[in-house]
């Protein structure tokens, strides 16, 4: 201690976390992780500590590994002897795969909030609040051509390797040319019909590799392999069939964008657009605390691919939170997070205030000006009765289904009563009168009691309080590289996203 502080008069951030937080972590969390026989293994609570470490200052392997080796603010922090010889740098890549295999990156992050609980710096009943940003896929962005090329070489190299003979006997002599280098340092035409004709050919090849692969002579085993099966749903989406002839699908009879593939290595990055920007990867959602007299800490991450929407997030943070023992007691959210069901899930299972911009009242007459919206029409419930803005009354009430399978009231007003009305212009330009689309009754009265609120200044003043989390997305992205790609493609990157975003955020504050 004498010599780190002799060092470090002024004190540094790792000296800073062993002064404030001390041990972190403990051997015993992580102990699963690793065989009850064999080798003894560096400290793993050690190694979690290294790791955050790490991301705080962007340091690679090697670099890291020298720091716990030569810094002396480094053997402070981790409680080391000044001659402790360390660790070979190789020992974090396998702590890190360790950690993403068992899905034990989030022990990490609960470790650290854990301490903060325990020395007074986190509050579970004040207030939180979430956003999200969206984070870019490592892999290269390619155009389609290339995409189906390189995922038909990628295929073919996996092959090579795990049945060379099997492939050499089922390949066509030209593949060995066409395939034989990157798709990237192809040379592709720029003519549109040899461009097509090249894509043509490249749906054959593949179509002739996945059927070999699928005979009753080809090893079992082929078909289990990771780059076979990307080949195989990359082809489903891209190229059918004709009367025995390969196509190359329309555009418009190629799946949704959830499940559309859009790179050759990455199966699980997703296209994506939110207003201006468009985007190839993921979602990430950060959860902090925003207390007044406390510090911001996060206290959830999650990552997505790029296509959830942003309110499929709020129920699954708010379970995560509870179980986690880190609920708030109002939760601020932008608009995108918040409708009429988790308003009144928020309420009822946790016995939260989830704070957010509801989305307006619409119709075609509002959206003209000083048009009615359902929220102008008086509704009994009881009675199920609903009485329109013109004083007229319909019992016309059937519970329905929406589209997306939600419980919905349809709710009719006759035409013989909506026609002669002096304010129809207002209401209505259907010629067999006024129809309304009821959520239920606990929905509807939450979202137009929030509507109501969000109007007011006391709300407006006590929101700007969520506006802070976008400060510590930018954070995250500068300096901790949230944003980034997932890394190499040896496994599924949203397995290293979500790895890299547990690690980046523990690093934020």
């Amino acid at each position: 201690m004498r010599v780190a502080r002799a060092a470090f008069p002024k004190g540094s951030l790792a000296i800073r976390v062993r002064d404030v937080l001390g041990p972190l972590f403990r051997d015993e969390e992580f102990a699963d992780l690793f065989p009850v026989r064999g080798k003894p293994a560096w400290s793993p609570g050690r190694l979690a500590l290294v790791l955050v470490l790490q991301f705080v200052e962007g340091l690679t392997d090697r670099q890291a590994a020298e720091a716990v080796r030569a810094r002396i603010d480094f053997k402070y922090a981790l409680g080391l002897e000044l001659s402790d010889p360390g660790f070979d740098f190789s020992v974090l890549s396998e702590f890190r795969d360790r950690l993403a295999e068992a899905d034990a990156g989030r022990r990490v992050l609960d470790g650290i909030l854990t301490v903060a609980g325990e020395k007074g710096l986190l509050k579970t009943t004040g207030r939180a609040r979430t956003d999200s940003t969206h984070v870019l896929t490592a892999a290269r962005d390619v155009v389609w051509l290339e995409r189906v090329a390189e995922t038909l070489r990628s295929a073919l190299n996996a092959l090579a390797q795990a049945a060379p003979d099997w492939l050499v006997e089922v390949a066509e002599p030209d593949w060995f040319k066409h395939y034989a280098t990157r798709a990237e340092d192809s040379r592709f035409p720029r003519a549109r019909t040899t461009r097509d004709e090249m894509g043509l050919r490249i749906g054959r090849d593949g179509t002739r590799l996945l059927q070999a692969v699928w005979s009753r002579q080809a090893p079992q085993e082929l078909r289990a392999l990771g780059q076979v099966e990307h080949l195989r749903q990359m082809w489903v989406q891209n190229f059918h069939q004709v009367e025995g002839e390969v196509r190359r699908r329309d555009p418009k009879d190629r799946p949704p964008g959830a499940t559309c593939l859009v790179n050759p290595y990455d199966i699980e990055a997703r296209n994506s657009v939110k207003r201006d920007t468009a985007w190839a990867g993921y979602k990430v959602h950060l959860t902090e605390s925003c207390e007044p007299d406390a510090p911001n800490l996060i206290t959830n991450v999650a990552t997505t691919d790029a296509t959830v929407p942003d309110v499929s997030m709020t129920e699954p943070v708010h379970a995560r939170l509870a179980e986690a023992g880190r609920l708030p007691g109002e939760h601020m959210v932008d608009a995108g997070y918040v409708d009429a069901h988790v308003l009144v899930h928020a309420r009822r299972e946790y016995g939260l205030t989830l704070t957010g911009p509801a989305a307006p009242a619409i119709s075609p007459q509002t959206a003209a000006g000083g048009g009615f919206t359902g929220d102008d029409f008086t509704i009994d419930w009881e009675s199920e009765r609903v009485t329109c803005p013109g004083g007229r009354t319909t019992t016309r009430w059937n519970p329905d289904h929406s589209p997306e399978g939600t419980p919905v009231i349809r709710v009719r007003f006759n035409k013989s009563g909506c026609r002669p009305c002096p304010v129809r212009e207002q209401c209505t330009t259907s010629s067999v009168g006024r129809r309304l689309t009821l959520r239920p009754r606990e929905e509807h009265e939450a979202l137009r009691q929030a509507r109501a609120g969000q109007d007011t200044d006391t709300w407006k003043e006590r929101y700007k309080t969520r506006a802070g989390v976008e400060g510590t997305i930018s954070q995250a992205l500068q300096r901790c590289g949230c944003g980034g790609g997932a890394g190499d493609c040896s496994r599924p990157q949203r397995v290293r996203a979500v790895r890299r975003h547990q690690l980046a955020e523990q690093c934020g504050r």
